[in-house]
């Protein structure tokens, strides 16, 4: 179903277990960067396999979309595993309707390329590497972003890049013609 990685394990409590001799019950805490509050939804539709129609990611308030997309990531890898990516020349639509910040713009694409619960970066380095290759679709290929207008109004926001600073919209439109996507905006 997917997995993290635990940096640190604390025990809190031994008790004899009432499941047989010579067993014990351990409570213990863990703590892992990326287990984050807000995850527990997106990953019991993960487990019970429900997480299989578009946009379930919609009402999700601003604080839970970063959990929704640390689900995205560490199911993706064992659901991605063995399986190739899209061949070059697909062509993929992003839904603008809903990006209304950075988080909901990678809800979108991961869902535009990967479908329901799709991941294809959850920041502006792990969007760049997903566009190498390996997380569902090899380019070139052509994406097709709808209310691309709203959208960039709402990805307004400016980003520092080496020594010039971009208007986030046009950093990723950057980022896809580096990585060879075609985007048409619509």
């Amino acid at each position: 179903m997917g997995s993290y990685f635990v940096n640190e394990v604390t025990v809190i409590d031994v008790k004899p277990s009432a499941s047989g001799d010579g067993l014990v019950d351990l409570t213990v805490t863990l703590w892992c960067e990326n287990a984050l509050p807000g995850a527990e939804r997106p990953w019991e539709l993960v487990r019970a396999g429900r997480l299989n129609h578009t946009g379930m990611w919609h009402e999700l308030a601003p604080e839970d979309r970063h959990a929704w997309l640390s689900v995205t990531l560490w199911s993706r890898e064992y659901q991605r595993r063995g399986k190739p990516d899209a061949p070059s020349g697909q062509v993929f639509t992003l839904d603008g309707r809903h990006v209304v910040d950075r988080d909901t713009f990678y809800c979108a694409i991961g869902e535009a390329i990967n479908g329901p619960g799709g991941y294809v970066g959850w920041n502006l380095d792990a969007l760049d590497d997903c566009l190498r290759g390996g997380w569902g679709a090899t380019t070139p290929f052509t994406l097709l972003w709808d209310f691309s207008g709203e959208a960039r109004t709402r990805l307004a926001e400016r980003v520092h890049v080496g020594d010039r600073e971009l208007v986030l919209f046009d950093l990723l439109l950057e980022i896809f013609e580096e990585r060879g996507v075609s985007v048409i905006l619509r």
